[in-house]
């Protein structure tokens, strides 16, 4: 008996497995306020230098008082080629002569300027409120705002690596409890942060947090469910961080302070904090792990929790052992991240999760974080991203369940490189044309996260489970991060950025047919069953092979 067939025993879907998805996606919808939360809180207004009279004030006392707003701007500020007010230039001294309707704006660029040295004003019909205008990060400032994003994917990174570590060798449950109230602690305190280096320090500490919180809880909940039910659970976890999407656009639209908006996406943490303590811990984790009793005891639990007391009382230790002798006698008592490049098998795999990770959150975060260069409201432009996930996940879900993972992982990362590469011929001028080829790849994309948390943990072994979903979180979070950096290359090519990220997703398509399909198969429990497994499928294939061409016509066998 293996212990998918011992779940089957003890309720299989039961009750107990319906409490506990619905309690570990719920958190799920706050992970997109966070993720996507730089899109308002560090939303850019419009601005320019603060207006300075000067030169024979006096003189011009009485016009000055009787000037409109844009007369004030003309002989202040000079303009762009776009006849819109610099960004980060001012005229030295006021240029009166401008007030002349025959003066022509072309001699503007002839004027002596100077940078905003005593600030700038923000239009607030959009954004209200953001760090933005809070620290004035325009002009020479305005790179801090994607440090500042950087940095929290950074944090996000780092938190995939360790905890990914430390809940294969400390558990899932303690892990996650501790994430959710770091996650409140952190993006409290990041709401009430003096300055920008202590915001940036708190979104640190907030991505740790949350990678934690993404990685632990697919993994935990995972390990709980039946094999037939995997690709809904994910699929039903996939769309809580889309639905997260939506409640992002409806909070940030009614709060536009962006302190407001921070703490209004935390504190809902500190409830999850508290029931997370109601959590089981992984039975499987703790089998492999030398912890029988606290496994047996778990089942237990959880076969009283779904009207199955009779099969959990004949469950103990020495069922337990005899039943999963192979997994438990070929466990090693301590794994490393080492561990996944231990033989080609895994080599192989871990490369191909590595991959597959970087290029989605590459791409994906290329589109999503780059919302106010659509040229359209932000928040109806945040509504259609997260509209589009909900078709798009459907669909994978179907091809998850009935065509296979591999192929719906290949398959939704050529389509969003495809529409991605695509908007490079489209011209300028067709918004309409250039939003949908986005919307159908960012919805492409999403599609690939939803089927990369099932695939990934599927490949990869109980024993290595958490630290493998990690690599891939922590090459996610390298995805992201450099698709920020990749935006400035656009100065010296403007097409470049489209063309790195489109070519990364269809790449790593390409490579993920070299990874074995998993759909209908049972986790595996060691390293050992997945390199026998590889053989296994080697040897089918061949036999295959061999039958097919024993089929063929002579001719065609002298051919091939």
């Amino acid at each position: 008996m293996s212990f998918a067939e011992l779940l089957d025993r003890i309720g299989g879907m039961g009750r107990f497995q319906v409490m506990n998805v619905a309690l570990l996606a719920t958190p799920l919808l706050m992970l997109a306020s966070h993720n996507l939360l730089q899109n308002f809180t560090a939303g850019i207004p419009e601005h320019h230098c603060q207006v300075r009279i000067t030169a024979n004030y006096t003189h011009h006392a009485n016009v000055t008082a009787s000037l409109s707003a844009e007369d004030l701007l003309r002989i202040s500020i000079p303009m762009d080629r776009s006849q819109r007010p610099e960004k980060c230039q001012r005229f030295v001294t006021t240029q009166w002569q401008l007030l002349n309707p025959n003066a022509t704006i072309t001699n503007t660029t002839e004027l002596d300027t100077e940078p905003c040295v005593d600030g700038w004003t923000y239009d607030k019909s959009l954004f209200t409120y953001t760090i933005i205008t809070e620290w004035d990060l325009v002009c020479e400032s305005r790179t801090l705002r994607q440090i500042a994003q950087s940095l929290y994917m950074a944090g996000v990174l780092v938190g995939s690596a360790v905890f990914g570590v430390l809940t294969d060798r400390y558990g899932r449950k303690a892990l996650l409890i501790w994430c959710y109230l770091q996650m409140a602690v952190t993006g409290t305190c990041a709401a009430f942060s003096p300055n920008f280096i202590t915001y940036c320090v708190f979104r640190i500490l907030t991505g740790l947090a949350i990678s934690g919180i993404s990685l632990i809880s697919a993994t935990l909940c995972m390990e709980w469910i039946p094999t037939n039910v995997r690709a809904v659970v994910g699929t039903i976890n996939g769309y809580s961080y889309t639905t997260g999407q939506f409640i992002l656009a409806g909070v940030a639209y009614a709060i536009q302070d962006w302190r407001w908006l921070q703490l209004t996406i935390s504190l809902p943490f500190f409830v999850f904090f508290l029931y997370s303590w109601l959590f089981v811990e992984s039975a499987r984790w703790m089998a492999i792990s030398g912890k029988p009793e606290q496994a047996v005891k778990g089942l237990r639990k959880v076969a009283r929790i779904n009207g199955k007391m009779e099969e959990g009382a004949k469950l103990s230790t020495e069922v337990l052992k005899s039943n999963m002798q192979k997994e438990l006698s070929s466990a090693k008592s301590r794994h490393t991240i080492m561990d996944l490049v231990q033989t080609p098998v895994m080599c192989k795999i871990s490369c191909g999760v590595s991959f597959i990770w970087f290029s989605t959150s590459f791409a994906y975060y290329g589109l999503a974080m780059d919302l106010q260069n659509f040229n359209v409201n932000i928040y109806l432009t945040q509504l259609i991203f997260g509209a589009v996930d909900f078709p798009a996940k459907f669909i994978s879900f179907l091809t998850i369940a009935f065509i296979g993972r591999r192929f719906s992982q290949a398959f939704s990362l050529i389509l969003a490189g495809l529409c991605i590469l695509a908007n490079i011929f489209v011209l300028p001028e067709l918004q309409t044309l250039r939003m949908v080829f986005a919307v159908i790849g960012k919805g492409s994309l999403a599609a690939s996260f939803n089927c990369a948390y099932i695939f990934s943990g599927e490949l990869f072994p109980t024993v290595i489970r958490q630290t493998g979903m990690g690599l891939g979180g922590t090459m996610a979070r390298v995805g992201s991060i450099m698709a920020s950096l990749v935006q400035l290359t656009g100065e010296f090519f403007p097409t470049l950025p489209l063309i790195i990220y489109g070519a990364a997703p269809v790449i790593s398509g390409i490579t993920t047919c070299l990874l074995p399909e998993t759909r209908h198969m049972p986790l595996l429990e060691t390293i050992d069953k997945v390199e026998r497994r590889s053989r296994r499928m080697t040897e089918d294939e061949l036999q295959m092979k061999v039958l097919l061409n024993a089929t063929k016509p002579d001719s065609a066998k002298q051919i091939s």
